[in-house]
């Protein structure tokens, strides 16, 4: 990982977002400013992590650290993991136990976007194992076919769709939650452990040189 907070350097098909603070729906209000208030109304415990790009497509993670399993990992030196291909063989049955706990806690991931075919294809992939919803402007949730397209397609998929302008985030359809983490699969794990290294760089503080 690189030293700069929110700029990890994810190996494969991952890389932090290089739009940074800007909205992505097209005002001008900020994307931290914006999330937060999507976030709100969805309930998702966390903080709002800088966007990053998985598997070609733009999300927003919220999470939080899991203490134990985050205090496991600093005593063994495991540092987050971010080769997709080492991970992949941490769900196979004869790795049971033998591989790091997972130390991010997921509440669920946005794909904001100006439309919504855009957004809904950025979040289908990870709807399978998190919480996912999608934002798009008010002006697309006006549109003939947002309710006769979108808002089916995201209720096949447990996706919540949010609206928003420049002073306001309504929720348009609500989504599907995961009360308890389904199984881990080698995509969910790696997505796990990028959410953990963005976690690492912006919470958890440098140690001084006395």
């Amino acid at each position: 990982m690189t030293g700069t907070p929110g700029r990890t350097a994810i190996d494969g098909e991952a890389r932090v977002d290089p739009a940074g603070d800007r909205s992505p729906l097209g005002f001008s209000t900020a994307m931290g400013t914006l999330l937060e208030a999507a976030v709100d109304p969805l309930g998702w415990p966390g903080s709002v992590l800088p966007p990053v790009k998985l598997l070609g497509r733009r999300v927003v993670a919220v999470a939080e650290l899991v203490p134990e399993a985050h205090a496991e990992r600093l005593c063994l030196g495991s540092a987050p993991v971010l080769d997709r291909a080492e991970i992949a063989t941490w769900v196979w049955p004869e790795m049971s136990g033998r591989v790091p706990p997972a130390a991010a806690r997921i509440s669920g991931l946005l794909a904001p976007a100006r439309h919504w075919r855009t957004a809904l294809t950025a979040a289908v992939p990870f709807a399978r194992f998190a919480a996912t919803a999608i934002v798009v402007p008010k002006s697309v949730a006006v549109a003939p076919d947002f309710a006769e397209t979108c808002l089916i397609r995201a209720r096949q998929f447990g996706i919540a769709v949010l609206s928003a302008d420049a002073d306001e985030v309504r929720v348009e359809l609500p989504g599907r939650g995961f009360a308890e983490p389904g199984e881990d699969t080698a995509i969910s794990r790696w997505v796990n452990e990028v959410v953990y290294g963005q976690l690492v760089e912006t919470e958890v503080p440098t140690p001084s040189r006395g």
